[in-house]
């Protein structure tokens, strides 16, 4: 019986973002494109000014960032975070932070998107290696998955271009698949489950569940990780 959930409220996750202010080779400063396949991805905007550009089979969006926006967007969205002005974002992630930890594909040119070892080879950033070395690697992959970024907004008319994109970062992170679907099992739906055994409870009269009430706080486990869109503050949260 799961009657309480100890993670974070819904199987959610939580990471602090500075965003990259690396100019880009089209004059804006910011991030590295890339798409969810099962997460949804929300921004809370705690300082700065900037914009999320967005491309799905709709079409092509600008979403504007300043102090209290909040904005989201759902699995399949591309979208690059363009720093206009110290741009600082707190993220909110489902699947307990699967979007940091492998549900990204970055939007590279399609002769890096054939394999998971050529994919790796053009983006993987290692942990040992020197902060500098960390920081070239970042940055030239933000600028690769740029190139094909253009490639699709430019083709943002033509359906069977962005489809060909989801058809390869599907079949890059199939592997990948029974790993994710143990996070999701372990997080958002064993909080959904735990409601629902909550309310059976309740109809039965039980309330001792709730004697086993708990308060948690955590600090981040690791500041100024390099990410895809910037620089991490993340949380080791069960």
């Amino acid at each position: 019986m799961v009657s309480q959930y100890a993670g974070l409220p819904g199987g959610v996750a939580v990471s602090h973002l500075r965003v990259y202010d690396w100019p880009a080779a089209d004059g804006l400063h910011g991030g590295t494109p890339h798409m969810h396949l099962t997460c949804s991805e929300g921004y809370v905007v705690t300082a700065g000014h900037g914009a999320v550009q967005t491309l799905t089979a709709s079409g092509y969006e600008v979403t504007p960032l300043a102090p209290g926006t909040v904005a989201w967007f759902t699995p399949g969205t591309v979208h690059r975070l363009v720093n206009e002005d110290d741009l600082r974002i707190t993220v909110l992630m489902q699947n307990s932070g699967l979007p940091e930890a492998g549900d990204a594909v970055l939007t590279l040119p399609p002769e890096y998107l054939t394999d998971p070892e050529t994919y790796a080879a053009a983006t993987v950033i290692p942990a040992d290696a020197p902060r500098e070395e960390q920081a070239r690697i970042a940055r030239a992959r933000r600028d690769l998955a740029l190139e094909g970024y253009r490639a699709l907004r430019e083709a943002a008319d033509d359906p069977a271009a962005l489809a060909a994109f989801h058809r390869s970062a599907a079949a890059l992170v199939e592997p990948r698949l029974a790993a994710w679907r143990e996070r999701w099992l372990r997080g958002a739906r064993a909080a959904a489950q735990a409601t629902g055994e909550q309310l059976d409870r309740l109809s039965e009269g039980d309330v001792s569940y709730l004697a086993e009430a708990a308060v948690r706080a955590e600090q981040p486990s690791s500041h100024g990780k390099f990410g895809m869109c910037g620089w991490l503050d993340v949380y080791a949260l069960p």
